[in-house]
């Protein structure tokens, strides 16, 4: 599915989506990481049967965070760069869409400069992510260990609003 049509079933339209129209009608590839904003695509992973989700530490930006990232050369499908970078991210081999594909959230994110690249932003486009092997993690780096909590607890151990704001809608789907 398209970035657009994906947006078009999200039917939020505040801020941060329209930014995100604005940068796919003005780049032919938004993906393209020497943008100032450019897309990414990451995904809460969650634990169905224990109600847990899986944090990883981000040490750029010193939180923790959901997984995921940047596409690839050639990749342009949000839930595809949202799985590989699960998967690599987490080693969690059976990662599947939950409970559906549907973005859960867009958000225009801050990035501090690091070394030679500057400041920049994310479009994160957002997904939830479910494994049946809980205890297959294995963190790709040392520095970004993983963590299971309960949803409450997540939603303490991280102090970015817009994460809070996608746990609380995680926490509905746990709950629902």
């Amino acid at each position: 599915m398209t970035v657009n049509a994906m947006l078009a079933q999200y039917g939020a339209e505040d801020h941060d989506v329209a930014r995100v129209r604005r940068l796919l009608a003005a780049e032919p590839d938004p993906w393209r990481r020497d943008l100032p904003l450019h897309l990414t695509a990451s995904a809460f992973v969650v634990h169905p049967a224990t109600r847990r989700v899986l944090l990883r530490w981000h040490e750029r930006q010193q939180a923790w965070l959901q997984v995921g990232g940047h596409g690839d050369p050639g990749e342009r499908d949000p839930l595809a760069v949202a799985l590989r970078e699960g998967r690599e991210e987490t080693g969690l081999p059976d990662l599947t869409p939950w409970p559906d594909d549907s973005l859960l959230q867009v958000a225009v994110v801050p990035v501090p400069a690091k070394g030679a690249e500057p400041a920049h932003e994310h479009a994160d486009l957002r997904f939830v992510l479910a494994t049946t092997q809980p205890d297959a993690i294995r963190p790709e780096k040392p520095e970004a260990p993983l963590r299971w909590l309960p949803v409450d607890e997540a939603l303490e151990a991280t102090g970015e609003a817009n994460v809070r704001e996608a746990l609380s809608q995680v926490k509905r789907l746990l709950d629902a």
